[in-house]
């Protein structure tokens, strides 16, 4: 079993990545109710304010999974969430997501943030692979995992219906071993 119960405050030059406060919920409620984060997750637009605060102020408890705020350092605001989740024992891998709201877009926040908690927790843990899914349009995620090491591993077909059209869901991964060869290169 992993063990995440230490939240750890990750400092980049642009990111800071830290547990959740209950400060932050406004500003995690303006990106999950942002139209373009909905589109890119394939999130439906029934935001429950209540349930996202009980949801939030109970991250810090949890030690199967890790959920860090990414705050602009340079703006001292809270942009996203980087979180690792999902654990799998047999192949010591964990699910990875991010998501970057309207404040912290374009600016390599979330490239920099995602590189800081692979880091962590591939140096700090027995994982041995991180898997995550993106939405075949979502260029600017795609991009993002592709510089930090993530290559295509499968291809949902047409996983997600969005208006009127199914969108293809590219699976992908990140295997310790190439993470390490690529820190050495």
């Amino acid at each position: 079993m992993i063990d995440l119960s230490r939240k750890p405050v990750l400092k980049g030059n642009k990111t800071i990545l830290r547990p959740f406060k209950e400060e932050d919920l406004p500003a995690i409620e303006e990106c999950l109710q942002d139209p373009e984060v909905l589109k890119l997750t394939g999130s439906a637009d029934d935001f429950d304010k209540e349930l996202v605060r009980e949801w939030y102020i109970t991250r810090n408890e949890q030690t199967d999974r890790l959920d860090l705020a990414i705050v602009d350092a340079k703006h001292n605001v809270v942009v996203g969430e980087a979180v690792a989740n999902l654990y799998d024992q047999e192949t010591e891998s964990m699910n990875f997501r991010i998501l970057i709201g309207p404040r912290g877009r374009d600016n390599g926040l979330g490239t920099e943030a995602t590189q800081l908690m692979v880091d962590y927790l591939f140096t700090n843990t027995s994982l041995q692979q991180l898997t995550l899914s993106v939405f075949d349009f979502n260029p600017r995620a795609k991009r993002v995992y592709e510089k930090v090491g993530f290559v295509k591993n499968s291809v949902d077909k047409d996983d997600l219906e969005f208006e009127g059209e199914w969108i293809d869901s590219i699976n992908m991964k990140l295997v310790k071993e190439d993470w390490l060869r690529n820190r050495r290169d």
